[in-house]
């Protein structure tokens, strides 16, 4: 039975689905039917659905969190549903910290080993023990321990080796109980022995500050992933613009602002159609309505295309963009 999926994603797209199975226990994906194209969703936060999408939509809303004390550190057994937000601020309302840093992010718990979340020089692997997914193909439980996850940044074997072949249905997260803060970030480095609940409340001012509610103004969040570009390349980059924003990743790369390089080209409040570049920050695309999946693809062309030309760095978009039978990707090459 078709499916309006609008207010399933948060960009909000009219869109619909052939079949729509909403999964509240974990043994209801024994009876899910996989033979045709499906798409596994959270609460939509990181999914764009460009058209009708001729398949069927899981959507994961399993909940339950179980906390195992150990001698160093407490395991959280996180079910895939979860709110992701509200997972960190039972941590720190409990004195469990170590999550402060990936605060309001949002979507579910299921939807975090996916891509890796992060923010604020921290990213979801560093507290990682396990993921627990339902294999397709067998019909059973499995479980992952963190070096088998294969993170990167913004990735995961979920989006490779195991891309539609698995469903993940829980999260295991170690929290030490040495906790140290990091604040080598922006507005972090301003707080001085800040508590847990110091740093929560700086992330959750600063993100509403950048980022715009999609309860109120539709959006995916970040659109776009930071670049990663070679310690030559960033070279050449600082000597014309001397105030890019970099971080480290290795010894041979550094990462650079999205958002920045977006700015800069000066694609604030560009417009296709209804679709904005946001007006507060440049790596947001919103939505104002009576816009389709045609005007999002020349928007995300339009500014891969704009950062190109000025910089040579193509960028890739981060969230997942899902057309009428699999999910797709728009790629800029140096054209």
């Amino acid at each position: 039975m078709a499916q309006s999926l609008q207010s399933f994603h948060t960009f909000s797209l009219p869109s619909q689905c052939q079949h729509f199975y909403q999964i509240d226990e974990v043994n209801q994906l024994l009876s899910t039917d996989f033979s045709g194209p499906f798409c596994i969703l959270g609460e939509g936060s990181n999914t764009v659905f460009l058209s009708d999408y001729q398949g069927s939509v899981i959507h994961m809303n399993t909940k339950g969190i179980d906390i195992e004390q150990q001698s160093d550190g407490f395991l959280l057994h996180i079910a895939a549903g979860e709110n992701w937000h509200q997972l960190v601020a039972m941590t720190i309302a409990n004195d469990m910290p170590g999550l402060e840093n990936l605060a309001l992010i949002p979507g579910t718990v299921g939807a975090a080993p996916v891509q890796n979340i992060g923010a604020y020089g921290v990213e979801l692997e560093k507290f990682m023990s396990y993921v627990e997914y339902f294999d397709i193909a067998t019909k059973t439980i499995k479980r992952l321990t963190k070096g088998e996850c294969q993170f990167g940044y913004r990735d995961s074997i979920f989006k490779h080796a195991l891309k539609n072949k698995a469903v993940i249905t829980q999260v295991g997260l170690l929290l030490p109980k040495k906790w140290q803060p990091l604040l080598s970030y922006g507005p972090l480095q301003q707080l001085s022995e800040p508590s847990p609940q110091q740093v929560f409340e700086q992330i959750i001012t600063t993100r509403n500050s950048k980022l715009p509610n999609p309860s109120e103004l539709a959006n995916a969040g970040s659109f776009f992933k930071n670049p990663v570009i070679s310690n030559e390349q960033l070279a050449l980059l600082l000597k014309q613009y001397p105030e890019l924003p970099h971080y480290f990743v290795d010894a041979e790369h550094h990462k650079v602002a999205a958002g920045w390089l977006i700015e800069q080209a000066g694609l604030k409040g560009f417009k296709v159609a209804g679709i904005e570049v946001h007006q507060q920050q440049a790596l947001v695309l919103v939505n104002h309505g009576n816009s389709t999946g045609d005007d999002l693809i020349a928007m995300v062309k339009h500014v891969q295309q704009q950062v190109w030309h000025k910089y040579q760095i193509a960028l890739q978009h981060e969230v997942r963009l899902i057309n009428a039978e699999h999910e797709c990707h728009i790629e800029l090459g140096a054209s």
